[in-house]
């Protein structure tokens, strides 16, 4: 399975905001830190805005930040939001296949993309920020480290 652009952009974008917290960031920064499009980051900022994950603030001092705490915000969901289509073939979607009615392959790409789909439900923002992974990533980003470690933050299996 490989995920689109834009859901690595709005994956990349909630751990930024996770590591500066509580910080602001602005869009030109998170395009700056990660080398990306800042017009393409700015939809996917707007769409992360209206899915309630990112509170923007317009005008002077204003940027964005975590809407929702680093707990609160799951992986699985991000994605499901985000992708388009997670048809993994044609015959996910409306697309015929003269085999359809007797391949078994439907069901078997189903149950892994449920699969999938089932570990990224069972991982939250802050499980990706825990165990000194935003100090890290605030390091790599040249970000400030932040001001204490998330609490609350599950294992990861």
């Amino acid at each position: 399975m490989r995920l689109t652009r834009y859901t690595d952009y709005a994956l990349r974008t909630l751990l930024y905001l996770g590591a500066n917290e509580p910080r602001q960031s602005s869009i030109a920064e998170v395009a700056r830190a990660y080398g990306i499009s800042e017009n393409h980051l700015t939809k996917v900022v707007h769409q992360l805005g209206r899915l309630g994950l990112v509170r923007t603030i317009r005008g002077r001092g204003g940027g964005l930040r975590l809407a929702l705490p680093p707990s609160e915000i799951v992986i699985g969901a991000v994605v499901r939001q985000t992708e388009e289509d997670l048809a993994l073939v044609e015959c996910f979607g409306s697309g015929a296949c003269a085999i359809t009615p007797a391949c078994r392959l439907r069901h078997a790409l189903g149950e892994a993309l449920a699969a999938f789909l089932a570990v990224l439900d069972r991982i939250t923002l802050a499980d990706l920020l825990a165990g000194g992974a935003a100090p890290d990533l605030a390091r790599l980003l040249g970000l400030p480290e932040p001001a204490g470690e998330r609490v609350g933050a599950a294992t990861v299996p």
